[in-house]
């Protein structure tokens, strides 16, 4: 038995491992027949795979929040409608490169809806990149001046799922507004982009800054785009 832990070990079948020590602790290996246990085993494999991978996905990604679809609460008032987010879960979206507009008041809880769809995108083997914009467009700034930008813009545009929350906080400097753009066109038609904003989708023109510039971001983002638009006051002041 030693020798065949040391193999599965080698392997690296840790889930074949944790579930073939499992059936020797209990003895249920003796019941079963050879196909009954080695299903078990291998199901249990792809289990530890899915987990370990999700796992990668998500601390790769950086999420704000830890949170999950399971604990939205849909309210009519609220703006929250759950046969969007229903039709959201499928991933259709992300295969389909549209993007998700996210919008509301501080506090009703845009970041936590946009990083539940970025964990259950992580669930389903997508790899997510999730940036607070002002500190994206500040690190690209110093990618820059050390002459990693276009590192820094490959690493984005490899990503099934981009997450940019807090659009809107301030204007755009000129630079800032071409590196948007490269980001957005980078992923247009290809991969989905998720954009959470305090502002309504109709200020956004303004916040760009440069008028051919934002026509050209905003016909890529919102002509495909689904639309979460909050209502109400601030989820904190309940809590």
């Amino acid at each position: 038995m030693e020798n065949i832990e040391n193999q599965l070990s080698q392997l690296r079948l840790y889930g074949f491992k944790t579930s073939w020590n499992a059936l020797l602790e209990t003895k249920r290996w003796n019941e079963l027949s050879l196909g009954e246990g080695l299903e078990i085993l291998l199901q249990a494999e792809l289990q530890d795979r899915d987990n370990r991978r999700f796992d990668r996905l998500r601390k790769s990604a950086k999420f704000r929040y830890q949170s999950s679809l399971e604990e939205l609460k849909y309210d009519a008032s609220r703006g929250l409608d759950k046969g969007l987010v229903s039709n959201l879960a499928t991933g259709n979206y992300i295969a389909n490169g549209e993007s998700v507009l996210v919008t509301g008041a501080t506090g009703c809880g845009k970041s936590f809806i946009a990083s539940a769809l970025g964990h259950h995108a992580c669930a389903q083997g997508h790899k997510v990149a999730y940036f607070n914009v002002q500190k994206l467009l500040q690190q690209t700034k110093m990618t820059r001046l050390e002459g990693t930008i276009y590192q820094l813009l490959n690493k984005i545009s490899k990503a099934n799922l981009l997450i940019l929350d807090d659009f809107g906080l301030t204007h755009l400097e000129k630079q800032h507004q071409m590196d948007l753009m490269e980001i957005i066109e980078d992923r247009h038609a290809r991969a989905a982009t998720i954009i959470a904003s305090q502002l309504p989708v109709a200020s956004w023109f303004d916040i760009i800054g440069e008028a051919t510039i934002a026509d050209a971001i905003l016909d890529r983002l919102v002509h495909t785009s689904h639309r979460i638009e909050l209502k109400g006051e601030s989820l904190r002041k309940k809590m």
